[in-house]
């Protein structure tokens, strides 16, 4: 599910599974009614029991079946109407197994799900699911009452979208749409998460909107990629292409987590999906919806996990964990008595045994409190409290300046910032040129030609003409006629370079 324009899949291999709930309990009822026994083993007991089969006779279910089917009934009736269906459409490759030889490029649509976090109109979903995209709607769901039979086109209500922020270390983003008094669902349960815990996936697996799957916690802060740092909840109920962006919920209705992906060999669910648990997604919802991007703590220090070859090199007292390799001078850690080769055991009282698990834990602390930590040093043991600082992207930094009406230059699909002597400074950088215009990102709702430029270049020169601010930018880029070669000098981490490529 990691392309939202296309789904793998043999159309005539595939099929739809549809989990009926009340139709599920009714059929462990039925099943209960006549694995039980009809007779004490007496002459006769076995015509009996033909005789009764033969005869329509209602068969009363155990009353904790019963109360479990109503149970699930009033929680998918709860939970369905903030639970929306998100509609795509954008560009992409129109064939996805040899991109490298891709020639066209064709409009395409996708289907993926979101949550309703706020009544007036704040959704969360994906950032995948959004990618690329030209144009983003939004299906809200019908009452349970009419969701019995094939919705007709014209009554659903769908409304137009607009993309706040997204968070792609986290496949996190927020929409806005324009409407008030909607339902919505707590992102924090009011209990965290425990394997075996039974939760519902609700979403459009293959556009089938307010589909409702159970299954159980398999794991908790599992990540099949070793190298990232935020972990996921796993979890056994069938999760499918559409489903991206839609919650994962408890008992209680809450959202434990919003559905990402799905590991599989067919392209459908094999038991094997993920999510991304609902204290990052409140966390990345309230800095989107705030900064418009996702501001993270630091404490000046690095570390890595612990190996027995680490261990038995450095003499450490144990031979798993996470040791610090690193520490800034004058930082925080280092003004809190944080050392090389500490080994951290907990941070805010949790234990961290991974650097996931450590990357998670400063993931969600607030900017406003200090950072416990209790580390090893040699056989003893050690409580330290370094303040929190924020780490921000220059990037992230920029934006926050941009005004889209001015820095927007069309023909190039790029937002560009005046160099000044400050922003110079805040790039940390000693420029080789020093004037130019800095590159601060592309826009996502214009699909113009590769020019080869990325968010931090500086632009010194394109042609024979010297860049020194916006406008003269787009002047220049203005005068160039369709079909004419243009050559941007660049300069891209301290170095100087080319790139080059025709107007359309």
């Amino acid at each position: 599910m990691s392309n939202p324009f296309h789904f793998r899949g043999n159309s005539k291999a595939r099929s739809l599974r549809i989990m009926c709930i009340p139709l599920l309990f009714a059929a462990i009822a039925s099943a209960w009614a006549q694995s039980s026994p009809k007779s004490s083993g007496q002459p006769g007991s076995e015509k009996k029991a033909t005789t009764a089969s033969v005869e329509t006779k209602s068969v009363e279910p155990p009353g904790v079946l019963i109360q479990l089917n109503g149970a699930l009934e009033t929680l998918a009736a709860k939970v369905s109407p903030a639970v929306v269906q998100i509609l795509v459409t954008g560009y992409g490759p129109l064939r996805e197994e040899d991109r490298s030889q891709t020639a066209f490029i064709v409009r395409q649509h996708a289907v993926g799900s979101g949550v309703i976090v706020d009544s007036n109109g704040y959704i969360m979903t994906n950032a995948h699911v959004v990618e690329g995209a030209q144009r983003i709607r939004v299906a809200l769901p019908l009452p349970m009452g009419d969701s019995a039979g094939q919705v007709p086109v014209g009554k659903r209500r769908i409304l137009e979208a607009r993309l706040l922020g997204q968070h792609k270390e986290t496949d996190l983003a927020l929409l806005k749409i324009d409407e008030t008094d909607l339902p919505t669902l707590p992102l924090l349960s009011q209990q965290r998460p425990h394997v075996g815990q039974l939760v519902f996936a609700i979403g459009s697996p293959e556009g089938l909107q307010n589909s409702v799957t159970m299954g159980v916690v398999s794991a908790l802060a599992r990540q099949p990629d070793p190298t990232k740092a935020l972990t996921y909840l796993q979890t056994d109920a069938p999760i499918n292409p559409g489903n991206s962006g839609g919650p994962l919920v408890d008992m209680y209705g809450s959202v434990v987590g919003i559905n990402t992906f799905i590991l599989s060999q067919g392209g459908g669910s094999e038991g094997l999906g993920f999510a991304i648990p609902a204290r990052v997604v409140d966390f990345v919802y309230r800095s989107l919806r705030n900064h418009g991007h996702v501001h993270r703590v630091e404490i000046g220090a690095v570390a890595q996990e612990i190996t027995p070859t680490l261990a038995e090199g450095l003499q450490l007292p144990q031979r798993w964990g996470v040791v610090v390799v690193d520490v800034k001078p004058e930082g925080p850690a280092a003004a809190a008595g944080l050392q090389i080769q500490d080994i951290i055991l907990t941070a805010d009282d949790r234990r961290i045994e991974t650097l996931p698990s450590l990357s998670s834990a400063l993931y969600l602390h607030r900017l406003d409190q200090v950072v416990k930590l209790e580390i090893l040093r040699g056989n003893e043991k050690k409580i330290l409290y370094v303040p929190a600082i924020e780490s921000r992207d220059h990037m992230d930094e920029l934006l926050d300046t941009v005004n889209p009406e001015h820095s927007l230059i069309p023909r190039l699909g790029v937002l560009a910032i005046d160099l000044t002597p400050d922003l110079s400074t805040r790039l940390g950088s000693s420029l080789r040129i020093p004037s130019g215009v800095v590159v601060v990102g592309r826009a996502a709702d214009l699909i113009m030609p590769d020019t080869g430029l990325l968010a931090g270049d500086v632009i010194h020169r394109l042609n024979t003409t010297s860049i020194d601010s916006v406008d003269t930018l787009r002047a220049t880029v203005g005068a160039v006629k369709t079909g004419e070669a243009v050559a941007m000098q660049v300069e891209r981490d301290g170095g100087l370079m080319y790139v080059s490529f025709e107007m359309e």
